[in-house]
């Protein structure tokens, strides 16, 4: 019975840290607010490489554009007229 009893404490006692190690580092309104404030930095992480990536674009397909209009103004340009003899 001794045995017994001293093998339940001795289980008790070391099973019970093991409930005040975990600790309480704010609660749940502190893990609320850092998860959004995390969401919002994605957010507006994301909208500066849309921004970025969309004027990228412009961009280039200004240059072609601009290129491509060139080619015909070349070819659409008359023809010097040759001197008369």
């Amino acid at each position: 019975m001794k045995l017994r009893l001293a093998t339940i404490l001795l289980m008790a006692f070391s099973l019970a840290p093991m409930g005040f190690a975990q600790s309480d580092s704010g609660g749940i309104k502190q893990d609320t607010k850092d998860a959004a404030h995390s969401t919002g930095q994605a957010a507006k992480k994301t909208g500066h490489k849309i921004k970025k990536g969309t004027r990228k674009v412009v961009h280039k397909s200004a240059h072609a554009t601009s290129k491509g209009a060139n080619k015909v103004d070349d070819k659409t340009k008359p023809s010097p007229t040759p001197p008369p003899q």
